[in-house]
């Protein structure tokens, strides 16, 4: 489409030079032939003035809207146009007017057709004022030649052409290739739509494979590694670690490590699960507050261990309506993400509310901050904005790509305020009305 649009700009402008050249030689060759008729009926005469009787000397151009003689006093001599009411507008387009070689003027003179009725009743042949009514405006381009007799300057002749059909013509041009340019768009459109679904096809077909292997996966993955968290809690109960402190380190690793791959599988699974239609909201009509405590409660432990002041700032009832499993997924994320990237010694809030029929949620820390340009992409699957300091804490770059999904099956928002080294806030607001039961 680009490549056609700038070839037909090519092709108009190219079309406009040649036509206009042409207008413009024609007006010229007029102008050259009747100077010479002129100059040559004033050599045959041995007669140096032009006077008012000579005009029957000037031979019309079949093209010819006009011509005019003046001296170079600007007193016009002889002359005709194709419609005298416009003569003393066609005289203010060649006023002081001295056309130098190959000049030529092209000028627009409007048609007032009110103003022919008062010399349409003086005159009993009608036909010679005759104006027609559908033309508003005629297009001229005029053409002057200086006429000498013996070396002496004695006047200009001014020819005018109307070249009106011409412009008339370019419209229509215009209107033509506009027309075949939103064809030749709709054409493209349709083909490259069709071409699009066929190319997405095997792309689709790859997407779902690559889905359901991940579902899969994870689905497989949990059973074993439950086994092994199983076993390692077996074995801290069976040896001595206090005795064995390489058999406790060994085993404190091996469980950090099963837990992470744990977290990492269940995320896994969640959203391949949110890919597809085997979610199913269980909306209910929820005490929120409560929710919260217990999510305070969980994490307590984990943000004495970096001595981060975990707090809970909410008003008696708070009311909310979703599906409470997944609400209390969200806390848990928000809230471990927050004890993750906040220094020791820091703090973390919880912040609920009830504003104009929604679940106001805000999750507020004082951590290491987000840049700027990462706001947008902290939610993508996988994407961490640090990835060194993301391996030390044990962040896989799902938390908040589950989050941002539990949010918009809630028909909420989701939005953060960071700055590098003064914490984030995490706003969620959910409708508590107007969610429907839906899949995900």
């Amino acid at each position: 489409m680009l490549f056609l649009s700038i070839f037909i700009i090519v092709v108009f402008a190219v079309l406009y030079v040649v036509i206009m050249n042409d207008q413009r030689r024609t007006v010229e060759s007029l102008a050259s032939q009747e100077a010479k008729i002129i100059e040559n009926y004033m050599i045959q005469n041995q007669q140096g003035n032009l006077q008012d009787q000579n005009q029957e000397i000037v031979l019309a151009g079949v093209d010819q809207f006009f011509y005019y003689v003046v001296k170079p006093s600007g007193e016009l001599i002889m002359g005709q146009e194709d419609i005298p009411q416009l003569r003393s507008k066609l005289l203010l387009q060649i006023k002081d007017w001295f056309p130098k070689k190959s000049e030529t003027r092209k000028v627009k003179i409007k048609i007032e057709h009110e103003e022919f009725e008062k010399d349409i009743r003086k005159f009993h042949d009608h036909d010679e004022l005759r104006v027609p009514l559908n033309r508003k405006d005629i297009s001229l381009m005029i053409a002057g030649e200086p006429l000498f007799y013996k070396g002496n300057f004695i006047g200009t002749i001014y020819v005018g052409k109307d070249i009106s059909d011409v412009y008339h013509l370019f419209k229509w041009v215009i209107v033509i290739l506009i027309a075949l340019t939103i064809i030749f768009f709709g054409v493209a459109l349709y083909i490259s739509n069709l071409m699009s679904k066929k190319a997405m096809i095997p792309i689709f077909k790859s997407f779902n494979r690559q889905r359901e292997f991940v579902a899969d996966a994870s689905h497989e993955l949990r059973t074993p590694l439950s086994v092994l968290l199983s076993s390692i809690d077996a074995m801290e109960m069976t040896i001595d670690t206090e005795e064995d402190d390489f058999s406790r380190k060994l085993l404190f690793s091996m469980k950090d490590e099963v837990k992470r791959m744990t977290s990492l599988v269940g995320g896994l699974l969640t959203l391949a699960r949110s890919d597809t239609d085997q979610i199913e909201l269980k909306l209910e009509k929820i005490e929120f507050r409560a929710i919260a405590e217990k999510a305070i409660i969980s994490l307590q432990p984990l943000a004495a261990s970096k001595k981060i002041n975990l707090t809970l700032t909410a008003p008696e009832i708070v009311k909310a309506k979703g599906d409470p499993e997944k609400l209390s997924q969200l806390l848990y994320i928000l809230i471990d993400n927050g004890i993750k990237y906040t220094p020791d010694g820091g703090e973390v809030q919880l912040i609920l509310s009830n504003k104009e029929n929604e679940l106001r949620i805000q999750v507020a820390d004082s951590g290491i901050g987000i840049k700027k340009e990462d706001h947008t992409r902290i939610f993508d699957r996988f994407y961490r904005s640090d990835k060194s300091r993301t391996r030390k804490i044990g962040s896989h770059g799902l938390g908040l790509a589950i989050a941002k999904w539990i949010v918009e099956i809630h028909n909420g928002t989701i939005q953060v305020n960071s700055e590098i080294g003064k914490g984030s806030t995490f706003t969620i607001q959910i409708p508590i009305s107007n969610i429907t039961n839906k899949r995900a």
